[in-house]
C-alpha cells in the first residue's frame, strides 16, 4: 500500500513526518531518511491496529509525477 506523507523540518532541526490519510499518524527523525523509516513503521503499526479492531483501511494512493519544462 502507498500513502502520502508530509515531511517538514522543525525549529529544532528534526524532521517531522505525518500521514494525512491516517489521523494522528506522526513520527520524526534526526534526518529525512530516518523520518521516512520511522513513519513507515508508524503506518504499518497504525494499519495493524485498524485490522485488529476491524476498522476500515483507508485506500492506497495512486499518483504520477509530471515534469514540465519552463521557459
Amino acid at each position: 500500500m502507498r500513502y502520502r506523507v508530509i515531511i517538514e523540518e522543525d525549529e529544532d532541526g528534526l524532521f517531522v513526518a505525518e500521514c494525512p490519510a491516517l489521523p494522528g499518524c506522526v513520527s520524526q527523525g534526526k534526518t529525512r531518511a530516518e523520518a521516512v523509516a520511522n513513519i513507515r513503521d508508524a503506518i504499518a503499526g497504525y494499519l495493524e491496529s485498524l485490522r485488529k479492531h476491524d476498522e476500515p483501511i483507508p485506500p492506497s494512493i495512486s499518483e504520477e509525477t509530471v515534469e514540465v519544462a519552463t521557459p
